[in-house]
């Protein structure tokens, strides 16, 4: 059943640090949104694997907005 990760925030994507078929852990960092000068990780809801990634670095998210997939 796919889970997808949401951005918590509304800022720009400064980092993927997760690519498409990688496995994840609950609670790994996978994104890293920048907002107002500040780093904020995103982490996994859940273990799992990467479906896709509907994002790039240096886009503008709103909260809420599906980042990328997992497996």
């Amino acid at each position: 059943m796919p889970v997808d990760v949401a951005a918590h925030i509304t800022g720009t994507v400064w980092k993927i640090q997760v690519k498409v078929g990688d496995h994840v852990e609950e609670e790994q960092s996978v994104v890293i949104l920048e907002s107002m000068k500040m780093e904020m990780p995103v982490e996994s809801p859940s273990a799992g694997r990467v479906a896709s990634i509907t994002v790039s670095e240096g886009q503008a998210v709103e909260e809420g907005e599906v980042l990328l997939t997992l497996e």
